[in-house]
């Protein structure tokens, strides 16, 4: 059989719980040999706000994942110069593994979105779509001729952007966040009101 890899990207800004939490759902759902969780080192779709830099949040990534079976921090898109876009990643992957299939994992909410991707079609062509869908929720469909799998994964109601507004205000991140990921917040400063 071929190796099966899922490619969970996202600006992980920083990566907490919930996101863990889809990663080993999606994993095991679909047996999968290895889940790469990709930190976007230009996240083009963020460019509104401002972002921690690519590598801080590749060591939050590699932190989180440290020791956990079937998990991998992979630096594919902070390595690489320029906007970070899907398809690049599933290329370059392909490239890396001959043969292997590739499970392209987002949210509902961005399945509606795939009509914004840049050259879309190159990752249509390239992976399978896994739409990750909360408990009780519609999945949204992504557009016709997208090969897709709905995995429903428990429901954790929670936000990179309530994270770092809670590291702002002095409030608690525990049990949000891993204890390895607030230790790499806490070392280098992360989020703190500018003084």
């Amino acid at each position: 059989m071929p190796t099966r890899i899922g490619v969970f990207g996202g600006t992980f800004d920083p990566l907490h719980v919930g996101h863990l939490v889809t990663a080993i759902n999606v994993r095991f759902e679909l047996r999968l040999d290895r889940m790469l969780l990709v930190p976007a080192g230009d996240p083009w779709q963020k460019a509104h706000r401002e972002v921690t830099p690519g590598e801080v949040r590749l060591a939050m990534v590699e932190a989180a994942v440290a020791g956990v079976e079937g998990l991998e921090a992979c630096d594919i898109e902070v390595r690489r110069k320029g906007p970070s876009y899907t398809a690049d990643t599933v290329a370059e992957l392909r490239r890396d593994n001959p043969g292997a299939e590739l499970f392209v994992v987002l949210g509902s909410d961005a399945a509606a979105l795939l009509s914004t991707w840049e050259r879309a079609e190159e990752v249509r062509d390239g992976a399978v779509l896994v739409v990750v869908t909360r408990p009780g929720a519609a999945a949204a469909s992504p557009p016709e001729g997208w090969r897709h799998q709905v995995v429903v994964v428990p429901q954790l109601d929670m936000s990179s952007t309530e994270i770092r507004d809670r590291v702002v205000e002095g409030r608690p991140i525990d049990f949000l966040v891993t204890p390895p990921v607030q230790r790499v917040i806490r070392e280098r400063g992360l989020y703190a009101p500018a003084s």
